[in-house]
């Protein structure tokens, strides 16, 4: 009886040294070269919803969050914009190209 014990505790520490330790290891190891969406750079090139403009700046709604935007064009709410640079908290706007 007390070997059995015994070796359910080995089983349960080396189930958790793996659980906590190697496998969070080989993730790491394999994702560390990725490049992460959730930066500046993973906005670039993104779509985005007009929401509210006023001459060459408005808000805009990127990811369920409301940026501010700035822009070369007037642009009405609800059109389609993408993202062409970062700013701070401020993103450069221009309007998306509808291909036929």
């Amino acid at each position: 009886m007390k070997s059995v014990i015994i070796t359910l505790i080995i089983a349960f520490l080396v189930f958790e040294f793996f659980e906590h330790v190697v496998f969070p290891l080989i993730w790491f190891i394999k994702d560390r070269n990725k490049r992460s969406d959730f930066n500046v750079a993973g906005m670039i090139g993104k779509e985005v919803e007009i929401k509210q403009w006023n001459n060459t700046e408005g808000r805009v709604l990127f990811n369920g969050e409301l940026w501010r935007a700035v822009g070369d064009t007037t642009l009405q709410k609800g059109e389609k914009g993408v993202i062409v640079d970062v700013v701070g908290l401020t993103v450069r706007v221009e309007p998306k190209v509808t291909s036929l």
